[in-house]
């Protein structure tokens, strides 16, 4: 069997004026025999494949067919023919095709053999078709030979143009790159078969971004071509790069990308301050770290290359200020570093370096990449507030000190040039026990009421300084006053003590131990001694034995305590301390006698057993009665004078009120009242007498303030110490008037502001002002409504 194949487009193609035809590759693997078109039978198949080496008998065989991609004519595209030995021409054989593309893509005449394309070939979709061929008997469909399998390949023409499948491209290269520095490269792909004549033969050319930039014709690669290229002064790059097939020559297709460059900055521009002077100024109040101004550094450069690095190089005042990198601005940041002070200093020169921390070594040439700047400082004056010198006070003080002792000297001044005058205070939320007293000009802290330290250990109190010209500008100071303990506490037991004694009881047997407690804290430690007191050292009874350990035993000093005799014994027991000067207190110790059993546990404490009265006797129901005749009696009495007291005040119609005269038989607060108060005891305190001179006007029914100061609690003949002294005494003394208070007593009449609001005046003025509203206002004005209201003319007023 042969094929044969030809191409019906070569002519369109090649331009040949006539068909070729391709022999098909034929592998014979039996001798043809010329003329048979009969076939094997079985056996002889069979007999025939043991005679070849077990090899199937096949009268034809082909391998592949050639054709044309992208064939654009009317009629089918021819491929091939194909052809059995046994066909001779008169239609037995049927051929039929089957495989891939078979009847869509490839048909064949089944009388003649003919394969023919009936769809457009494209090459770069798929290259070839594997199909498989069998010859049948058209009678009986009986195989005539075995199927086989054949291919066919499409061959390929130049029409894809090369194709930048990654484009478009971005690239960076940094600035001042030399000549020949690669940048990036460009890849552009043929779909054509590159084994196939040039149609995927690819030649790089730049079409755009010359003299900057050129392109490897056979790679791709992009290189600088020109040297010190300046980000500066152009950043951006839009180079077009053209990849043409068949090796660049005419008639080749060509395909273009295009590959934006982004020059990448260098250190190669130094800082520069543009000002070589700046002129700030700051209050002198600012706090620590407070911002006084800020300066710059320009630079060209970008990113890392222009990061900035601002320092202190020069200037007096290097240790009052600071500065600082705002690394998101790049700026220097000059702040306060310690407290300012207008009277001290009133203006700073700084000199201020800004330079990069980040350097290139081949850029070097090119700096210094430093610069600097001088900052004129000037200081403002604020009006400050008062100041403490030193600004803590710390003040140890005995618990027994008397009331006026001045316990520390607090000093303020004002900063500012003026220097005010200063008024002292002490806040009273940090003494609400008002034990202290500061004195209002001098600052000198006083004891105000005692101290106890066993009360309040650690009084924290806040002086107030104040400016008397400016009461908004207010200083204060932490004074910590620690109460030192004194031997002002007397021992005592540390709780009630019961004993029990059996009445079997021998001699020297322990019935208690007992223990003291003190409230005050003596830097040695607490020791208590134990004793009986004086009336009961030679107690007949019992004796006492002190442990040295701050506990003392009680012993019994005999044996046979009998109950019906003594059911109850006292002992008392001094107790002293170990301060100066020693303290001590008497405790009383009851002590039961009991009957016990034979372990020792007590059964009964009383000499009678206890029995309660099933009934009351007589005389006591006659005193809870009595007690409830009472209660009633006191009942009623109350509520008669409740009663009373809500009737209202009942006034006779006819009884004449015009005027009512209250006399009282006391007055005072005039000058000429010298009797109410001795000033003069408090100009000299230690003068004042036991007996108060008495009022000549009136018998006092009351103590009057100005009695006898005691001398403890007078010191230095200062007026302070007696006021303190009295205050605390009245505030003490739950009886005694309240002379401290302020009474306010606001005036009317000719010449105040309120002018005079009397009605007496009001008969001699033509006013003609209706008061017949007072009708309107019900019964308890009726009396004033008879008064201003209306009235006949003729009649009387009263």
């Amino acid at each position: 069997m042969w094929t044969s194949g030809r191409m019906s487009n070569a002519k369109n193609l090649l331009g040949l004026g006539v068909s070729l035809y391709f022999l098909g590759l034929m592998d014979l693997t039996t001798t043809v025999l010329s003329g048979s078109a009969r076939s094997l039978t079985e056996g002889q198949e069979d007999n025939l494949s043991d005679k070849l080496h077990q090899r199937m008998k096949r009268s034809w065989v082909w391998n592949q067919f050639f054709v044309l991609e992208e064939y654009t004519g009317t009629d089918p595209l021819y491929v091939g023919k194909l052809h059995s030995d046994m066909d001779r021409g008169d239609g037995s054989i049927k051929y039929i095709l089957s495989g891939e593309g078979a009847g869509i893509v490839f048909t064949i005449d089944d009388t003649t053999g003919d394969i023919h394309a009936i769809q457009r070939l494209d090459r770069e979709e798929r290259s070839q078709y594997t199909l498989r061929a069998q010859a049948l008997d058209r009678r009986t469909g009986r195989p005539m030979e075995p199927e086989s399998e054949f291919i066919i390949k499409i061959q390929d023409i130049n029409d894809n143009e090369p194709k930048f499948l990654d484009g478009p491209y971005v690239a960076s290269v940094p600035e001042m790159s030399p000549v020949g520095t690669s940048v990036i490269q460009v890849t552009a792909t043929d779909a054509d078969d590159p084994t196939y004549g040039n149609s995927a033969r690819v030649v790089y050319s730049i079409l755009q971004g010359q003299p900057y930039f050129s392109v490897d014709s056979r790679t791709g690669l992009i290189r600088t071509a020109l040297m010190n290229m300046d980000r500066e002064a152009k950043e951006y790059y839009e180079v077009i790069i053209q990849a043409k097939d068949m090796g660049g020559q005419l008639g080749g297709l060509a395909g273009t990308t295009t590959v934006n460059i982004t020059l990448s900055d260098v250190n190669d521009n130094p800082p520069r301050f543009p000002q070589k002077h700046y002129q700030m100024s700051v209050l002198e109040s600012a706090p620590i770290s407070s911002t006084v101004g800020r300066v710059v550094a320009k630079d060209l450069d970008e990113g890392i290359n222009a990061e900035m690095k601002y320092s202190l190089v020069d200037g007096d005042g290097l240790d009052v200020f600071d500065i600082n990198t705002d690394p998101n601005y790049q700026v220097g940041i000059i702040t306060v570093r310690k407290p300012l002070s207008f009277e001290s200093k009133k203006s700073y020169t700084l000199k201020v370096e800004g330079a990069n921390p980040h350097l290139e070594m081949r850029f070097l040439n090119l700096g210094p990449f430093r610069d600097t700047t001088t900052v004129h400082i000037s200081v403002e004056d604020v009006d400050e507030p008062p100041v403490f010198e030193p600004s803590f006070y710390f003040v140890e003080v005995p618990e027994d000190v008397e009331i006026g002792t001045t316990i520390q000297i607090i000093s303020a001044r004002d900063p500012d040039v003026t220097n005010n005058s200063i008024r002292y205070s002490i806040d009273r939320s940090s003494d609400p026990g008002r034990f202290f007293y500061v004195d209002i000009t001098s600052g000198a802290l006083m004891t105000a009421r005692p101290l106890d330290r066993e009360d309040v250990s650690w009084h924290n109190i806040t002086v107030l300084a104040v400016e008397l010209n400016n009461p908004s500008q207010v200083g204060s100071v932490s004074v910590t006053v620690k109460v030192l303990d004194v031997n002002d506490n007397a021992p005592e037991f540390a709780r009630f003590y019961e004993a029990f004694v059996c009445e079997d009881a021998k001699a020297g047997q322990l019935i208690q131990t007992v223990s003291a407690i003190d409230r005050d804290d003596p830097q040695e430690g607490q020791h208590f001694y134990y004793s009986l007191a004086p009336e009961a050292a030679n107690n007949p009874n019992f004796t006492l034995r002190d442990n040295q350990d701050n506990t003392a035993w009680i012993l019994t000093r005999r044996s046979g305590f009998r109950q019906h005799e003594q059911n109850t014994f006292y002992l008392p027991i001094l107790i002293s301390d170990n301060g100066r000067p020693v303290l001590s207190s008497t405790g009383t110790l009851t002590v039961h006698v009991c009957s016990c059993d034979d372990d020792g546990m007590v059964m009964s404490c009383n000499a009678e057993a206890y029995a309660l009265p099933v009934s009351l006797s007589r005389g006591a129901l006659i005193a809870i009665l009595a007690c409830i005749f009472v209660l009633l009696v006191l009942v009623l009495l109350i509520l008669s004078m409740r009663r009373q007291r809500k009737q209202p005040y009942i006034i006779d119609e006819e009884e004449n009120i015009h005027e009512n005269i209250v006399r009282y038989d006391d007055e005072g607060g005039g000058e000429e009242d010298t009797e109410a108060f001795d000033i003069a005891a408090m100009w000299n305190p230690r003068e004042a007498q036991l007996v108060v001179k008495n009022r000549q006007d009136m018998l006092p029914e009351i103590e009057s303030l100005s009695r006898y100061v005691p001398q403890a609690c007078v010191m230095d003949n200062n007026v302070h110490n007696y006021v303190l002294a009295k205050l605390y005494e009245a505030d003490m003394d739950l009886w005694a008037p309240p002379f401290d208070s302020l009474q306010t007593y606001m005036f009317e009449g000719n010449g105040s502001v309120a002018e005079s609001l009397s009605s007496l005046q009001s008969v001699t003025t033509d006013s003609d002002q209706s008061y017949d509203y007072l009708t309107d206002w019900g019964p308890r004005f009726k009396k004033l409504a008879e008064m201003y209201g209306a009235t006949d003319s003729s009649g009387a007023l009263w």
